[in-house]
């Protein structure tokens, strides 16, 4: 599983990599989410832009990424293809994420 990190000025924004986050990648996204924010500071947006499926496994795995920040940093999810969208408003995890319809610019 590949994160892509940049800076902007809305904060670190993570890209995955990936056409799915299920339980064979939950693990390996975890692992890389943990590796891409450690040592930081601020906000994170997620852009599942590339990310076409989420399971019940991956949900766990971002809300699991969630609680690796808290409770000093926020997770905002970003670009939610219209399958993955779903998925966080049928759960009620769109009350618990902020997600945007883009990822932010560089900055």
């Amino acid at each position: 599983m590949r994160i892509d990190a940049r800076q902007s000025p809305a904060g670190t924004v993570l890209t995955v990599d990936a056409p799915r986050i299920d339980a064979a990648a939950a693990v390996a996204f975890k692992d890389a989410f943990r590796a891409c924010v450690a040592g930081g500071d601020g906000p994170v947006i997620l852009d599942l832009g590339r990310v076409e499926f989420v399971d019940s496994s991956g949900l766990g795995a971002v809300v699991s990424a969630m609680k690796m920040l808290a409770p000093r940093r926020r997770l905002d999810l970003a670009a939610l293809h219209p399958a993955v969208d779903r998925v966080f408003r049928l759960t009620r995890m769109d009350s618990v994420f902020a997600i945007h319809d883009r990822a932010p610019a560089d900055g």
